[in-house]
């Protein structure tokens, strides 16, 4: 049977998906009061026995069932406006990461490091390790430092794909002849795991995502190995 664990949004690893997180939560708060007025009107309604034959109209009760749905839209949109903003914010990023997707793998280019790519592949299944996750994990992950501003540039060598990490609240679409940007900033070291979000073809659910965070010392060691 499926837990309620299992089917809740992944830990926030990025302040934008702190944010998101909470939006949805104001968001589903709003929902559930209309659904209980609404649900309790209804029933209201049809348990009385109270008529009456002469009501022609009532324009106090239909100016004030008009208002505040208005109210209640602009209590949505006002945060949902500002989380926009935020998801095209790009602040000063120190690190960029360029990420084209194939048919079907993923390609990877740090440009502001001379020489540093790789293309990233899901490892086969005879392949895994004890550790490893099947269909999740890959050959080549992307190594990038904590607390750091990364700005991602996302583009496609074919067909379109979707770049896509729940946990850091990231899902930027990759089109060929078009580049694509957002930015995150990783709160704590760690694996996430993603996949394309684009049926892109018969192997679209075969393309992976894996990010590792790493402190900054660790990341500059590894940039020593290239």
């Amino acid at each position: 049977m499926t837990s309620w664990g299992s089917v809740k949004l992944q830990d926030a690893m990025t302040p934008l998906m702190e944010q998101l997180i909470f939006f949805h939560d104001h968001t589903l708060m709003i929902l559930m009061m209309i659904t209980i007025l609404v649900s309790y009107t209804m029933i209201n309604l049809m348990t009385n026995k109270l008529i009456n034959r002469f009501l022609l109209e009532g324009q106090t009760v239909e100016f004030i069932w008009t208002l505040l749905p208005a109210i209640t839209l602009i209590f949505i949109a006002l945060p949902s406006l500002h989380l926009l903003y935020l998801i095209d914010e790009i602040n000063k990023p120190l690190i960029t990461l360029k990420t084209i997707g194939h048919q079907w793998y993923w390609s990877y280019e740090y440009s502001d490091f001379n020489k540093i790519e790789f293309d990233s592949y899901m490892k086969p299944t005879n392949e895994l390790e004890n550790f490893e996750f099947r269909l999740l994990d890959v050959d080549n992950r992307v190594i990038l430092p904590m607390n750091t501003q990364i700005r991602i540039m996302i583009t496609a060598a074919d067909v379109l794909h979707s770049w896509a990490l729940p946990s850091l609240g990231v899902k930027i679409d990759a089109t060929p002849g078009r580049l694509n940007q957002g930015s995150m900033m990783i709160n704590q070291s760690g694996l996430f795991f993603g996949q394309c979000s684009e049926i892109c073809g018969a192997n679209h659910s075969f393309m992976p995502i894996v990010i590792e965070s790493v402190p900054s010392k660790l990341f500059i060691n590894w940039l020593k190995t290239f």
